[in-house]
């Protein structure tokens, strides 16, 4: 019996390779155009973040003490550039004094480097550190020229940074003005019962970024006060700085207890090989009760994420973003979690009132509460 003639294929329709090559073209070039604004992108994920953390004390401001949004803005602002400049005078302050005092002394200092005398003096006759530099005198010199012909470079860049700032700025003071306007005219355009959920969803991803924040900006308090305390006790210089540092390095998350204990543990050695040990010892125990009771108390109650998603998304931001993408990744993968678990019980038929945060399927508003 014949076998029946294999059907004739049916040619692709020219409509359909056109579309196919449209669609290609269309998607290289938002690439190409995603490139070229990325450092936008940038500044607008960065402003989202800040308004979302600041709106919480504007609305306070706003419905509790009945100020206009402009003025409570305004507030909030000079309440957090006043306490930025605070910050900032407490670590540049005694920099410049231990600077100036170095500078003073420095004679002294060399004097006893070369007689083996003073906490440096052992080290320079161990390793020759003194006939080291004599020997790399014209590689020094010529390191300090190529930094004198970079300044410009250096210069510009700080330009670069003081703009970015102001823009950033700008756009923050843009959205917490206009943000609630904003979120109303998108939520009328939906029907009432999904304007209602996706209202809820909203809020709670909002309070799990703003819980994160004040959890982890309390833990790093903590941190530098531990340290101020400890050192002090200690009789370790430039305590203030340090303990400053602990504090703005602990917000990182993973590495920033190490990253803030290495300054600490090296002025606390040439201190005294025993205020180094008895440094070293202290934030080896104290990172073991950050990580076990700290962020586990602190933490529980705002966005409990997997140790394996908190690693990922802080690669994933340090990769894309650098030390900003580190800060803000964790609360980025809160919010996906936030919004994730709501999708799934959408899509599991059983959708839940408000969405839940961790394996426990905690609420996300009693989590952050």
């Amino acid at each position: 019996m014949a076998a029946a003639p294999a059907p004739a294929e049916r040619p692709i329709p020219w409509r359909t390779i056109w579309a196919t090559i449209g669609s290609v073209v269309a998607t290289l070039a938002a690439i190409a155009m995603l490139r070229e604004v990325s450092r936008v992108v940038v500044w607008l994920v960065i402003a989202v973040f800040f308004a979302v953390v600041l709106t919480p004390p504007v609305d306070f401001l706003e419905h509790r003490l009945h100020l206009r949004r402009a003025v409570a803005t305004l507030v909030v602002f000079v309440a957090g550039f006043a306490l930025l400049a605070g910050l900032l005078y407490a670590f540049i302050s005694p920099i410049v004094d231990q600077s100036q005092e170095f500078v003073d002394n420095f004679p002294r200092y060399v004097e006893d480097a070369k007689a083996g005398r003073g906490p440096l003096g052992g080290v320079v006759q161990r390793f020759e550190l003194d006939r080291r530099i004599e020997e790399s005198r014209d590689e020094l010199e010529r390191a300090l020229d190529s930094l004198g012909r970079q300044s410009l470079t250096i210069v510009r860049g700080v330009g670069n940074a003081v703009a970015a700032t102001l823009t950033i700025v700008v756009l923050t003071i843009l959205m917490l003005l206009s943000g609630p306007r904003m979120l109303q005219t998108g939520l009328g355009a939906l029907s009432p019962p999904l304007r209602h959920h996706v209202r809820t969803v909203a809020v709670d991803a909002a309070r799990a970024v703003t819980g994160y924040v004040a959890g982890n900006l309390l833990i790093s308090l903590i941190a530098g006060a531990a340290t101020f305390v400890f050192l002090f006790a200690a009789g370790v210089p430039f305590r203030t700085v340090l303990a400053l540092w602990v504090a703005f390095a602990d917000l990182i998350p993973l590495v920033g207890a190490t990253l803030g204990a290495i300054p600490a543990v090296a002025v606390a050695f040439l201190h005294s090989t025993a205020a180094g040990v008895a440094t070293l010892v202290f934030f080896v125990v104290y990172q073991q009760f950050e990580n076990h009771v700290l962020q586990v108390t602190i933490m529980a109650r705002t966005v409990d994420l997997n140790p394996l998603v908190v690693l990922v998304s802080v690669l994933l931001g340090v990769e894309l973003f650098g030390l900003l993408g580190a800060l803000l990744a964790i609360p980025v993968a809160g919010v996906v979690q936030v919004v994730g678990r709501d999708v799934w019980d959408a899509r599991r038929g059983r959708l839940k009132p408000e969405p839940t945060v961790g394996a426990d399927e905690v609420p996300a508003s009693q989590a952050a509460s």
